[in-house]
């Protein structure tokens, strides 16, 4: 791999099996991405040919559908489970968005030396010939064929897992490209769309258990709350220690959780202002407050990406919710938005955030 994508170029090879340790104990006390619960996949072939000359997915168009499709046949080829190929596809979007690079980034090694990577995975030249290199089916087995070597994969952040075959510096540099490798796998294998229930996405409706994992998500950087008073409103819910005006309610932890399993990164910026005494906005009429508070959360940040309401995260937020939230659910933000939903109803809101509640319906949260 390029070394400008955080490569270690040479030494890869050396330190794979050091890191796949430290990975393996990040994941044994953080645990895995949520989104690698939401994996797309047939394990089966996919018929290449099938691939119409105007397909696309976003920005990708049909030849790098095309390599995505070879990436996840060789993964059957070898036998993998359908969790790999959308690993491989993931992989090879942080590598080369899925085009068939004759060259690399020209980064230099640690030992000096000039890196020489070319192909969908900007492999060097330990890896293989130019020729295998050079074709997506030979060097998708290549990558594959380091995969099984990485200790508990299948329950790994996939971005976690890339980075202990690839060895490049940032275990997380491929998070970033985790949608768009599911959105891809679910256009080529006629899979259900990612989201919560997705692909075997299935939502606890424990609030305790919800809660414990999303401590995790704190730990591992995945979930990232605006003020640590409302970090501890999730710790108070995960250890038992919350009031009875410091709760929160299941179907908004199951929101914050649905979100995680189809964003690299969630950003949190409110949840029980009655726990808080926070009087702001609508004030004690706010679902933030009502009946024990709670009841709503203020996302800010998606992957990164500062919120607005009508920005392409919260969109695509609200459109994977939608089909799963009781009616009657809430979203602000409604005059920046010309979408209409089947669930969810709308409120003008201060557009520097995406709020969402269900503080007025008694309904639950489904799972498909």
């Amino acid at each position: 791999m390029a070394a400008g994508k955080g490569g270690i170029g040479i030494l890869a090879v050396v330190l794979v099996p050091v890191l796949v340790v430290m990975l393996s104990m990040w994941v044994l006390f953080f645990g895995g991405d949520s989104a690698s619960a939401c994996t797309v996949g047939s394990g089966t072939q996919i018929n290449v040919d099938g691939i119409a000359a105007d397909a696309a997915v976003g920005a990708y168009t049909h030849d790098q559908l095309v390599n995505a499709a070879l990436i996840a046949n060789a993964a059957v080829t070898l036998g993998l489970p359908a969790a790999a190929q959308t690993i491989g596809v993931q992989a090879a979007i942080g590598e080369s968005t899925l085009r068939n690079l004759d060259y690399g980034d020209g980064a230099i090694n640690p030992d000096g030396s000039v890196a020489d990577s070319i192909g969908l995975f900007q492999q060097q030249s330990f890896w293989g010939s130019v020729a295998e290199r050079m074709d997506p089916t030979s060097s998708a087995s290549l990558f594959f064929a380091r995969l099984p070597g990485v200790a508990g994969w299948e329950s790994m952040d996939p971005s976690l897992t890339i980075n202990a075959v690839q060895g490049n510096a940032d275990p997380n540099y491929y998070t970033q490209f985790r949608a768009d490798a599911v959105a891809i796998m679910t256009f080529l294998t006629g899979g259900s769309p990612a989201g919560a229930g997705g692909g075997g996405c299935a939502v606890s409706g424990d609030a305790k258990a919800l809660a414990v994992n999303l401590v995790a998500a704190m730990g591992a950087g995945k979930l990232v709350l605006a003020e640590d008073r409302y970090a501890a409103e999730i710790r108070g819910v995960a250890d038992g220690s919350a009031s009875s005006i410091c709760g929160i309610d299941v179907r908004i932890l199951q929101v914050i959780t649905i979100a995680l399993n189809n964003f690299g990164q969630v950003g949190v910026s409110d949840l029980n202002r009655q726990c808080t005494g926070s009087i702001e906005g609508a004030g004690t009429e706010s679902a933030h407050w009502i009946n024990g508070g709670g009841h709503a959360v203020d996302f800010y940040s998606l992957n990164g990406h500062g919120l607005t309401g009508c920005d392409t995260d919260s969109m695509k937020l609200l459109s994977i919710l939608d089909p799963l939230v009781p009616a009657g659910s809430r979203a602000g933000q409604a005059q920046c938005r010309t979408a209409t939903y089947s669930h969810i109803t709308q409120f003008q809101d201060t557009t520097n955030h995406l709020h969402f509640d269900v503080g007025f319906t008694d309904g639950p949260v489904a799972n498909p």
